[in-house]
């Protein structure tokens, strides 16, 4: 690892060292053309092919489904691999796809097969980019900065996100839905350019030895730590039921703003975009808020105190309630911000570094893999009881996901550990090995 200055300038933190700063510029940018693909790959279906509900759903669901398959064997191969260059060949691959949709749409031969191979593809590169990024953070940063870090990068992402689905949905309305998916492609490339520019080398991937063991032995391992580790398989249970609820209502979310409340598409992405504002607002206020109350508390009190506004999504029409779709996405998307932040801080400094891609593919592996479960189920009860009363069920599925986390050790600690091998004698002790936040800085 590079050794970074433990005190870094105040104004600009991270941003600061050349080679963070590319990453964060890159990932900047791949969000924001992502970001517009949330918005005009469903519209697409709906506006360009006039789709059922369950097949946005099944929209959703092929980019996700990858991990259900790839999700666990991509820790190990990860593992053997220098990070950076699967994450550059990963972007090339997704940049490729996204670019087939307008040039398909062109020569009139666009098709929902096309729109879910395209899904399928991109969510396999995705496979493989997040478990290579998830552990080349840890390389490129010092444990000290790692929360900064993910901090930083998660906000920009939310940022990103902020403008993508406005983008998105007044291309869609004033230059047709196919045209976001060119400004994806385009933000591909150049994250990866930024990728090329980073001068750090990273750490050598795992020694190929003749005796290895087996793939499947190397699987277990990594599945075996993390659900026998208490702290692992709490966060990991607590993300998989998150995802399936939240992508259950998001799946459906343009739909339902467009058919079901009867706004205008240049309208629907600004009113998508709103809950990335959140996301700013957790990423900026996870390190205080860390640090004044702990890690272990700020998951447990982030989400008790903004899950349950997320139950006045569901209750808007087109009139002035969109106003409190405004309120229940911001503070929802705040609240799983800095679940997701702490979480995953925790999850990159917590294993022995030789588990580490492991670990993380293991917890990418069941809480991405209930993503498109939580799609298909949301299309399927959006076609028998329709939109609002789907959106109504997964909201009110989110907010009694606080329960595994009440059930948990989370609630008598006021930190989470720093490693599986130095925990602290009394749970509730905060400085018999819980995280110093002073010290230790989640595609």
């Amino acid at each position: 690892m590079r050794s970074i200055p433990e005190r870094l300038p105040a104004r600009w933190g991270l941003l600061a060292d050349r080679d963070f700063r590319l990453l964060f510029l890159g990932e900047t940018a791949s969000k924001f053309g992502s970001s517009v693909t949330t918005v005009a790959l469903p519209l697409i279906g709906v506006v360009e092919l006039q789709v059922s509900a369950f097949t946005v759903a099944m929209l959703t669901a092929s980019v996700w489904l990858p991990w259900l398959v790839l999700g666990l064997p991509a820790g190990v191969w990860v593992g053997q691999l220098p990070r950076r260059t699967v994450m550059l060949a990963c972007n090339v691959v997704s940049a490729g796809a996204f670019a087939s949709i307008p040039l398909a749409a062109v020569l009139d031969v666009l098709t929902v097969a096309h729109l879910l191979a395209v899904g399928l593809l991109a969510g396999m590169a995705s496979v493989f980019f997040t478990t290579a990024y998830q552990v080349y953070l840890p390389e490129l940063v010092e444990p000290s900065h790692l929360v900064e870090g993910n901090a930083k990068l998660q906000g920009s992402a939310s940022a990103a996100q902020v403008a993508g689905p406005g983008v998105g949905g007044l291309l869609a309305q004033w230059l047709g839905a196919v045209t976001g998916l060119l400004v994806n492609a385009a933000t591909f490339l150049l994250a990866t350019l930024m990728l090329a520019l980073i001068r750090a080398p990273g750490q050598p991937p795992e020694p190929r030895l003749t005796t290895r063991p087996s793939l499947l032995r190397e699987v277990r391992e990594g599945l075996r730590f993390t659900l026998r580790d208490p702290y692992l398989r709490t966060l990991t249970a607590f993300g998989s039921a998150a995802n399936l609820t939240l992508i259950g209502y998001q799946s459906i979310l343009v739909l339902f703003l467009v058919r079901e409340v009867g706004v205008t598409p240049g309208l629907t992405g600004l009113l998508v975009s709103t809950g990335a504002l959140g996301g700013i607002l957790g990423a900026i206020i996870a390190r205080p808020l860390c640090r004044r109350l702990g890690t272990a508390r700020s998951i447990l009190l982030s989400h008790l105190a903004a899950a349950p506004f997320g139950l006045l999504i569901p209750t808007v029409g087109n009139d002035w309630t969109l106003v409190l779709f405004v309120v229940g996405s911001l503070l929802l998307a705040t609240g799983v911000m800095v679940c997701s932040v702490v979480s995953a801080s925790f999850r990159q400094t917590y294993p022995p570094p030789h588990l580490l891609s492991r670990v993380v593919s293991t917890a990418m592996f069941v809480n991405y893999g209930t993503i498109p479960l939580g799609a298909l189920l949301s299309g399927v009860l959006a076609s028998v009881i329709g939109l609002r009363p789907t959106m109504w069920a997964m909201l009110i599925l989110y907010v009694s996901c606080w329960t595994i986390l009440g059930a948990s050790p989370l609630r008598r600690r006021v930190d989470l550990p720093t490693s599986a091998v130095a925990q602290p004698a009394e749970r509730g002790d905060r400085t018999a090995g819980a995280v110093p936040y002073r010290s230790v800085g989640q595609r």
